[in-house]
């Protein structure tokens, strides 16, 4: 074998290194300079170096607020070219981040253009524009006046800030996040308001302890708001530097439509977009996590911010939907707190009163330097105005002096000579122009001095009394944050924070169950559903909160989720689960709650009016009676498998004007529009099939029509009519209103013409309206409005007592 040739060549030198030093050494180097020149942010500014070049750049640009946009493509290669020595992408990602409102909770860059969304990234760099915002105005403010130190960019040919001045402390209010070699930094945005009151605090009580300072700083303020649930680990975060907590979205039960509820969000835990939110759902629902979901839509937009909707299933309770979209989906979402800064340079992690301390010993650093830069120029100027006073005083002289000497050196000399000035003095003087030398400029002059001579006596007074020092750090920061400073978005509670349900848990319901319920009709067209309590003890209480308010014209008593009947003045009965209907108390019931019953049955025909509900018991027929005097008892034993069909074969121009489900025993009631009353027994009546026509119930006059019908048990029922005159216009005849016992009318037999209901006198002609029912009568004006009617008793054939109000139509209590 031929030996190897070490011989080495003229010129190169080889060193033999061990590779386990030399990589050891070469990656803690690279360690370092990415925790230090990339990935954490400084404890004093909070921002990590590309951020602040950024700012700086744009600074040093004249990107200000009150000036236009530039493309963002430009203050990339600005801040590549001079100052940071990585690529663009960098760049412009920390670009958008600082312009995006749903990151940050004080943007420092006023962004044009798309700077993307949660779910979407942004545009690139040369569609994109952008400017400094208003705050961070504050984070450059005094970077002319030697408040920083200055440090040399990457190739030695530029200055750039080591730290900026920060007029608010930006690493709290704004947050942080980044990934360094063995280390990473996750902090939560905060409001302004609340750390500048914190701050002050620790200011004024440099002993302040953890719990003073909570007071001002009860836990994080997310851009995106949402609701932070349990505060114990954001406790732990402020003293130790480490925690977590849980941000469950904002949601709110709402109708989607008059059958269909829905849960819509309009907050998002932080940096949880819509799509991803979506997305989750879908995964759910199709692995049978998730269930009661039919549809969810994102109509998120520019004008109205954050809307996800999402559609609940007919039969399950969007409460207990809720709960299992915040186990299964980023509703609910984790945020893992971790303080991680550089201090002095190196990598610290730093509880509440940490941060607040190495910011404020930075701001009164910044004052101080501020302070003595001031007072140093201060001292300069008026060391100028002085000698430019002693020239004025004498300026004879001084010219004299001037032009006798050979050149402006000789002149200078001699002016220090003969005036007692100094050299910066003698050439301020030599490069005086000549219309300053008049009267006003003197005056001028003076004014000018003995303003200096103030602020140089405050500025080292500031200097001489470190607790000018630390008030005036306290004032500049009250300052920034009534300028800067906005309410607080997320809400905070002590609320316990979802669990998903693991083996051997009990998965919670979500069908609402099928209990007792009634279901109401009001007067006004208005359903709701009322929950049964069992506790009959209750009923007198429930009884004596019952409100006037409340005019039924029908309740049946049913279950949630059974099938019930209603009857249109058409002749049809629409098929419904009450299931959807809004839930009221039964202790508070108010009608005013529901919802429309023809928006919930989808009823579009606008002359089409619901006038009862009825169960469907086949062994309870339905008593109906028509405009036209018709009456019908229609038996439920066969009905067609419909969801709506017709319950009576109505004649042309005729309808349906009052719908009951009674008991054998009661008794029919017609009454017409020209005051008569005829009722009889129910049973004279037989029940017929939904096709027949019915029979005929009531003997009309001429252009008499029926405007009320009722089935009623004779021993509870009330008649109320209201008199009015047909020739006035609709509304402004109040009228003449009675209440008479039922037993005050005679019964008749079938198809006959009834007794006199209500006398006329000069200028009524007709019933506006009448009304059977159990009482006591309540009635409701044509606004909505409760009205009030006289007292029962009056005699059948009374003329009844003047209203004050037109009644749009009269009802009985709920039944409680």
């Amino acid at each position: 074998m031929t030996p190897r040739d070490t011989t080495v060549p003229a010129g190169e030198r080889i060193e033999d290194v061990d590779v386990s030093v030399e990589m050891q050494g070469s990656f803690l180097e690279y360690a370092y300079s990415v925790i230090y020149s990339r990935a954490l942010p400084d404890a004093r500014d909070g921002l990590k170096p590309v951020q602040r070049r950024i700012l700086y750049q744009m600074s040093e640009m004249g990107l200000r607020p009150e000036r236009g946009h530039v493309k963002s493509a430009r203050v990339t290669g600005e801040v590549m070219g001079k100052l940071h020595p990585h690529g663009d992408a960098p760049i412009y990602d920390a670009l958008v981040r600082l312009a995006q409102d749903f990151t940050m909770r004080l943007p420092l860059i006023d962004g044009h253009g798309n700077f993307g969304s949660l779910d979407d990234g942004p545009a690139a760099p040369r569609y994109t524009e952008a400017r400094l915002a208003p705050a961070s105005l504050a984070m450059v403010e005094g970077l002319d006046e030697d408040v920083v130190d200055f440090v040399p960019n990457y190739d030695s040919q530029l200055m750039q800030p080591a730290v900026l001045p920060a007029a608010f402390p930006n690493l709290l209010v704004n947050g942080a996040s980044g990934i360094a070699v063995g280390m990473a930094t996750n902090m939560a945005p905060h409001n302004l308001i609340e750390v500048v009151g914190a701050a002050r605090h620790l200011l004024e009580n440099p002993d302040a302890t953890l719990d003073d300072l909570m007071a001002f700083v009860p836990g994080p303020d997310l851009p995106t708001g949402g609701t932070i649930m349990g505060l114990e680990g954001v406790r732990d975060a402020y003293a130790t530097g480490r925690g977590s907590f849980k941000t469950r979205a904002k949601v709110s039960v709402e109708p989607i439509t008059a059958r269909k509820s829905g849960l819509v969000v309009t907050e998002l835990p932080y940096l949880v977009g819509p799509e991803k939110v979506i997305e989750k759902i879908k995964d759910g629902v199709q692995s049978k996590k998730l269930s009661g979901i039919s549809d969810v839509t994102d109509l998120t937009d520019r004008n109205h911010g954050l809307r996800l909707v999402i559609e609940i299933k007919t039969g399950f309770d969007p409460l207990a939907v809720l709960e299992q979209l915040y186990r299964y989906t980023p509703l609910e979402d984790g945020f893992a707190i971790n303080n991680v800064a550089l201090v002095d340079g190196n990598p610290q992690t730093l509880g509440l009163r940490e941060l607040l301390r190495v910011y404020l010993d930075h701001r009164i650093a910044v004052v101080t330097r501020r302070s003595r830069y001031r007072l140093d120029r201060r001292r300069e100027r008026l060391h100028l105005v002085e000698g430019l006073l002693v020239a004025i005083l004498d300026i004879d002289e001084v010219i004299q002096v001037i032009r006798s000497s050979d050149d402006s050196e000789a002149a200078r000399s001699r002016l220090m000579q003969v005036f007692d000035l100094s050299e910066l003095q003698a050439e301020y003087i030599l490069e005086l122009r000549l219309r300053r030398l008049t009267r006003f400029s003197r005056i001028e002059l003076e004014a000018e001095r003995d303003k200096l001579q103030a602020e140089i006596a405050e500025l080292e007074a500031i200097l001489a009394d470190p607790a000018r020092v630390r008030a005036l750090v306290g004032d500049e920061l009250e300052e920034v944050a009534d300028r800067f400073g906005t309410p607080r978005r997320t809400l905070l509670t002590e609320a316990k924070p979802s669990i998903a349900t693991g083996r051997g848990k009990k998965a919670p319901v979500l069908e609402i169950a099928d209990t007792p319920c009634l279901v109401a009709l009001s007067t006004t067209g208005r359903a709701v559903r009322i929950d049964r309590q069992r506790d009959a003890a209750e009923a007198p209480a429930r009884k004596a909160r019952r409100s006037k308010h409340d005019a039924v014209a029908s309740v049946v008593s049913t279950t949630s989720r059974s099938q019930i009947g209603a009857v249109t003045n058409k002749g049809r009965l629409v098929r419904f689960s009450p299931v959807d209907l809004p839930v009221v108390p039964e202790n508070s019931a108010q009608l005013g709650a529901g919802v429309r019953i023809a928006d919930y049955l989808g009823i579009t025909d606008k002359k089409e009016r619901v006038l009862a509900l009825v169960t469907l018991d086949a062994e309870k027929p339905i008593a109906l009676g028509t405009r036209q005097g018709v009456v019908k008892r229609v038996s439920l034993a066969v009905l067609p498998n419909k969801n709506e069909f017709e319950v009576i074969a109505l004649k042309p121009g005729d309808e349906v004007v009052g719908a009951a489900q009674g008991a054998e025993t009661d008794e029919l009631v017609f009454v017409s529009s020209d005051a008569q009353l005829l009722h009889f027994p129910a049973t004279a009546v037989r029940p017929q099939g939904i096709t027949a026509g019915g029979m005929a119930g009531i003997n009309l006059g001429a252009k008499a029509t029926v405007i009320a019908f009722a089935s009623v048990a004779p021993e509870e029922a009330l008649v109320a009519t209201v008199s009015t005159s047909s020739i006035a216009l609709p509304g402004t005849d109040a009228g003449r209103a009675k209440v008479s016992e039922f037993s005050e009318f005679p019964g008749k037999g079938r198809a006959t013409g009834g007794v006199r209901a209500h006398s006329f006198l000069k200028g009524e002609d007709q019933l506006s309206l009448a009304w059977v029912g159990r009482g006591p009568a309540l009635a409701v004006g044509t606004d909505g409005a409760a009205r009030t009617l006289p007292e029962a008793g009056a005699r059948r054939d009374a003329s009844g007592t003047p209203l004050e109000n037109a009644l749009g139509s009269i009802g009985s209590p709920l039944p409680l």
